[in-house]
């Protein structure tokens, strides 16, 4: 029972961590120089992040995959590949508050898929949470809009990146359906590794059919340095600490911390443009807070029970 309660306790604590290392990553991406192409970059990322985590994976490792893991890692990596890709086929045709009011949805999504897959339990609880951080996570959209959700549209390309984000929710339901069965491996660095390699892959296919490879000479050493960052931190780390959880928590609870992604945004607004504060931003906030405090309290629960 110790172990389950430490394990539970650092599963939570490294999704706290995961919210900050996502939440410092978009201003690192802001950096990169403009006309690079976002999906060759992607699977460039995922792919320093793979050679980071491949010693704690041959360390892990007891032989290659076998055919069913391999085609989960190929469904893992599907998804991947499905968030990203929609995600910069739609930077272009959707507004940010429509990307960012719609992501929203993926808690909510990853419970119900996990309904339908049989690895989560109903959960008034957690569904009441999660949809309270939802509403602070539109309340902190709303706030960086101005005020309103004018800029909130409904279209064909909203329902793209809408797709792209029913994929980013299966990604932790398959990683635990796949623990309870038998088919992935419990060392979390073993999982990762191998999605990151699909995912990289299949990202990088995307890239070499819709983009131009040639146009990546055009970074220069702060763009790599940049891409170096977001590959150990924002893929290597996030992914890793992702799955850590995953192993412990539901997939509505390992993705109910993306809720505090935005609020970490915010707080870096506010440090570098503090003429931003004002009241608007409250009620999303305190939302946001409560939520993950209540997430955190019922994890408590759950190991003293």
């Amino acid at each position: 029972m110790p172990d389950v309660r430490r394990g539970t306790s650092r599963a939570h604590l490294g999704m706290l961590l995961w919210a900050l290392f996502v939440g410092l990553s978009f201003p690192a991406v802001g950096l990169l120089s403009e006309g690079l192409p976002p999906l060759l970059l992607t699977a460039l990322r995922f792919t320093i992040a793979a050679l980071v985590l491949a010693p704690l994976a041959w360390q892990q490792s007891e032989g290659l995959p076998g055919w069913r893991t391999l085609l989960l890692y190929a469904a893992m990596g599907l998804c991947l590949a499905g968030f990203f890709g929609t995600m910069f086929w739609a930077a272009h045709r959707v507004s940010a508050l429509s990307m960012a009011t719609l992501f929203v949805s993926v808690p909510l999504l990853a419970y119900c898929l996990g309904r339908g897959l049989g690895v989560e339990q109903p959960a008034g609880r957690l569904l009441a949470i999660l949809a309270l951080g939802a509403s602070g996570a539109l309340g902190l959209a709303w706030a960086e809009n101005g005020g309103d959700f004018a800029g909130m549209q409904l279209g064909f390309g909203e329902l793209g990146f809408f797709l792209g984000c029913v994929a980013s929710a299966l990604y932790p339901v398959l990683s635990k359906w796949g623990l309870a069965r038998g088919v992935l491996p419990k060392q979390a660095g073993l999982r990762t590794f191998w999605s990151l390699v699909t995912g990289a892959t299949l990202i990088g296919l995307l890239g070499l059919l819709w983009e131009t490879p040639q146009t990546l000479l055009r970074m220069n050493l702060l763009d790599v340095l940049l891409v170096i960052y977001l590959g150990v931190f924002s893929s290597a780390m996030t992914f890793f600490l992702q799955q850590r959880a995953t192993a412990v928590l539901t997939p509505g609870a390992v993705t109910a911390y993306s809720y505090l992604v935005p609020f970490v945004s915010m707080l870096l607004l506010f440090m570098t443009q503090p003429g931003r504060i004002d009241w608007n931003w409250l009620p999303g906030s305190a939302m946001v807070l409560v939520a993950i405090g209540l997430l955190l309290r019922q994890g408590k629960r759950q190991q003293e029970g």
